[in-house]
């Protein structure tokens, strides 16, 4: 189930999950297999996992996560998962990548990185994105979180527009 997205070999879907002090969870789908509600359950086990070796005492102070709106998120079976651990929601705005780090501050620059690479395997990708998040510069997460901090404000001073570009 390989495919060819402009030059890039892609293998399975990546997920990231970062918060200022850098990478806490890269997880590959399994190929062949689809992300749905219980994948996406699973793949929140994972996250859980990771955070308690990596961000010790955060489960504890309370997770708070961003996701999309797509309905594995939104799903009975996510939203089960995610009070019963707890973990507090931020919104999301559907229709502006504004307010989400991963759009307007990862995203770009890793498509720009990955350009025009081609991938034999996906242990090749994997160990790609992960020597790319290694060499990153250390305020790179940092500075994606505190740029949501000041666009929210922004919006808020804008009285819910959307933050110009």
């Amino acid at each position: 189930m390989e495919m060819r997205i402009g030059r890039i070999l892609v293998w399975g879907l990546a997920t990231v999950f970062w918060d200022a002090k850098g990478v806490i969870l890269l997880y590959v789908l399994p190929q062949g297999q689809c992300i749905n509600a219980a994948q996406y359950c699973s793949t929140l086990d994972y996250l859980r996992d990771a955070i308690r070796r990596k961000r010790s005492g955060f489960l504890r102070r309370g997770v708070v996560l961003q996701h999309d709106n797509a309905t594995r998120h939104s799903a009975n079976l996510s939203q089960q998962w995610l009070q019963h651990y707890g973990w507090e929601i931020l919104p999301y705005s559907a229709h502006s990548p504004d307010f989400t780090p991963s759009d307007f501050h990862l995203f770009g620059p890793l498509k720009r990185h990955l350009g025009g690479m081609a991938f034999e395997t996906e242990g090749d990708l994997v160990g790609e994105l992960k020597n790319w998040f290694a060499h990153l510069d250390l305020d790179f997460f940092p500075v994606g979180i505190y740029l949501l901090l000041s666009r929210w404000k922004k919006c808020i001073d804008l009285h819910g527009d959307h933050i110009e570009k």
